[in-house]
């Protein structure tokens, strides 16, 4: 229990509580430092995106390339390809489900907010696409060239951007996501939209599970075993990850469930579940999806265009790849894409930010749990393409 006191989700939850409260009983006067500090803490996120890109995509890609073989690119395009999946499936469902929410667009009668007292614009050093694209090119360059100094310079310039987020970006957190729903409170659409707020996770979270379904059902068909004596041995996995929402933190006993199944190949496990941890983000991906269109419909009263939503999967499949080790991690790599794309503003980067991290914990465990299935079908791959066990740890390597 003291552990969790000290705890991201704990902090986040305070901060919306602090938050809700405030803007119930804030003046005019109270909530416009409330909106100025927003401002501020909104232009410091912003500004550390396109570092977020450049610092754990370019990176990725060395790590990939510098080891390229046929096994880890299977791994690699099957992450992808359920990823990728699992967003165009939600978004589907969310053209189809979020217009019957219980979600209140008349917004004519909210309180205004004040105006920020003073503006810190602080602009990125370059735009979302023109960051991906250089890392992108500057990660594959580097390993077209057999670059090894420039590569373990990008591994550092991960691990420094890892500490930004760490250290500046978790900590402003909770307070971005106070004044967002002090905000939000304040103007009267929480109370409007809490309903919304809990169909949404309850949604997500069904999503999940049959998401996992399909893929455990598809693992089984290629693989030609039995997906039960996978799945059946997730339990502590499963729970392990909603308490730490860290797929690193749950590797170990990921590793020890998916050791149980006899239907598993070792080698493949001992290959698979450790890079499937950090590459396969199909659950996280799910709920943002989900969650960026319910909170496009309930800021800005309409659902982004279909072509925009299906840009935005593609590329947030890349971004899973080279999310941050951390809770939320796949969400604040991807805000980028979230501003650039979606074109949200503050309200909106916020409020998908609180939401998210409010549930991140399940969408982890589904990562986790699905984790299996891939490696179900690295283990159909190997046997049906005859990969001999020192193949598949030179994979590994």
């Amino acid at each position: 229990m003291k552990k969790f006191f000290h705890s991201l989700p704990f902090f986040l939850i305070s901060g919306i509580l602090v938050g809700v409260f405030c803007g119930f009983v804030f003046t005019e006067g109270q909530m416009r430092v409330v909106v100025t500090l927003q401002y501020i803490l909104g232009q410091l996120i912003n500004f550390c995106v396109p570092l977020i890109i450049i610092g754990f995509i370019a990176p990725s890609i060395t790590k990939l390339g510098a080891h390229a073989s046929r096994l880890l690119g299977v791994a690699v395009l099957i992450a992808y390809s359920s990823s990728v999946g699992a967003a165009l499936f939600s978004t589907g469902a969310g053209y189809a489900l979020i217009p019957h929410l219980a979600i209140d667009n008349n917004m004519t009668d909210l309180i205004p907010l004040p105006a920020v007292a003073f503006e810190l614009n602080i602009p990125p050093i370059m735009n979302v696409m023109s960051a991906l694209v250089l890392s992108v090119l500057v990660g594959l360059a580097a390993t077209w060239t057999h670059s090894q100094h420039f590569i373990d310079l990008l591994c550092e310039f991960q691990e420094i951007v890892l500490s930004i987020v760490s250290k500046i970006v978790i900590p402003v957190l909770p307070f971005y996501i106070a004044a967002t729903f002090c905000s939000l409170s304040y103007q009267g659409i929480l109370t409007r939209q809490l309903p919304a707020f809990l169909q949404v996770i309850l949604l997500v979270m069904v999503g999940h599970f049959i998401w996992m379904t399909l893929l455990y059902f598809l693992a089984g068909s290629y693989a030609h075993k039995n997906p039960l004596e996978v799945v059946r041995h997730y339990g502590p996995a499963y729970l392990t990850a909603v308490g730490t929402m860290s797929s690193a933190a749950t590797l170990g006993v990921a590793l020890e469930s998916a050791r149980k199944s006899r239907v598993l190949r070792k080698d493949m496990v001992s290959f698979g579940i450790p890079l499937f941890a950090n590459i396969h983000l199909c659950g996280s991906v799910l709920t943002e999806v989900f969650f960026v269109m319910t909170v496009s419909k309930i800021l800005y009263n309409e659902l982004p265009a279909p072509g925009t939503m299906i840009l935005f999967c593609l590329l947030l499949g890349i971004f899973a790849i080279g999310a941050p080790g951390v809770p939320g991690g796949t969400v604040m790599a991807s805000l980028g894409l979230i501003t650039g794309i979606l074109l949200f503003h503050n309200d909106g980067t916020g409020l998908m930010m609180a939401i998210f991290a409010l549930q991140d914990s399940f969408g982890t465990a589904c990562n986790v749990t699905g984790d299996g299935a891939l490696t179900l079908m690295l283990t159909g791959y190997a046997d049906r393409h005859h990969i001999t066990q020192d193949e598949a740890q030179a994979s590994s390597l």
